[in-house]
């Protein structure tokens, strides 16, 4: 392996606020959860040391995630802190970012002994322009709309589809009660639309992240039974019509084996600038 010429990890000082949020604004494009939860403020930040003292990378740890930014470089010190932060046994459940960042970080990993149990890789896919129309192919009973507080129950519904569907990793358990907390939180603090037919919700669309100048979209889904006639289309078009009208870009990862929602983005605007990798440790 390639060691890095210099630096180690040291938790970042109210003195390095601005080098760190120079870091990720060079990289918001593909780091949008890490630059969400940079700015909402409460996840520990540790930079790595570089030339001039000046940090040349970071890592994000919230919860029991880890999202690295590492600029290209190509190895990086193995994140020892974890073990002081857990009291010598890691509780890691996650690793996530641009694929080759997180790969790096991998290897990293693996040399204190932890190795991921399941790995995902998505397409990381931007918009910077008012999305391209799509509204004639959709159902003509189809509503998009944004969501009231007596949606909750059908939400609820919905949204543990998705995360049975499309979330959790092989194995992992679903727990009902932590994916209603999930689906509240994203009600009451992210931007959403739904998709509604003959009265029944059987799609739905959310901001999951907050850059500096960007949203990040995620929690696309529509039940398996209403898909193929242009819902997951109408609803994106107009969800991010109104996001890029706030003056904002978009990003977006989306599983690389996908296809179907890839086209759904593609005819909408989006392009591929990258790939993204989630790593499990369960």
């Amino acid at each position: 392996m390639i060691k890095p010429l210099f630096g180690s990890w040291r938790k970042m000082k109210k003195s390095q606020i601005a080098n760190a949020e120079d870091i990720l604004r060079a990289n918001e494009r593909w780091c949008m959860n890490a630059c969400g939860r940079f700015l909402k403020g409460g996840s520990p930040v540790w930079l790595l040391g570089g030339k001039n003292g000046l940090p040349s990378a970071l890592v994000i740890h919230s919860k029991q995630a880890l999202l690295p930014v590492l600029c290209g470089q190509g190895a990086v010190p193995p994140p020892h802190f974890l073990r002081s932060v857990f009291g010598g046994n890691v509780n890691l459940y996650s690793l996530q970012g641009r694929k080759d960042d997180v790969l790096v970080m991998e290897k990293a990993l693996e040399e204190m002994g932890l190795y991921a149990s399941e790995e995902k890789n998505y397409d990381i896919m931007c918009l910077d322009r008012p999305p391209l129309s799509c509204r004639s192919a959709a159902p003509l009973n189809l509503v998009v709309r944004k969501p009231v507080p007596q949606d909750m129950d059908a939400l609820v519904a919905l949204h543990a589809s998705y995360e049975k569907e499309e979330v959790l990793p092989a194995g992992a358990e679903f727990r009902p009660d932590v994916s209603r907390l999930n689906i509240e939180r994203i009600f009451a603090e992210e931007q959403m639309f739904v998709a509604e037919i003959d009265g029944r919700l059987v799609g739905k669309i959310n901001t999951n992240a907050l850059g500096f100048t960007r949203y990040q979209i995620g929690g696309v889904y529509v039940y398996p039974d209403y898909r193929g006639i242009g819902i997951a289309g109408r609803m994106t078009f107009e969800f991010v019509e109104g996001l890029v009208a706030q003056g904002r870009g978009i990003s977006l990862f989306v599983k690389k084996n996908n296809i179907a929602a890839r086209r759904v983005y593609q005819r909408i605007g989006f392009e591929i600038t990258g790939d993204y990798r989630i790593d499990y440790f369960l």
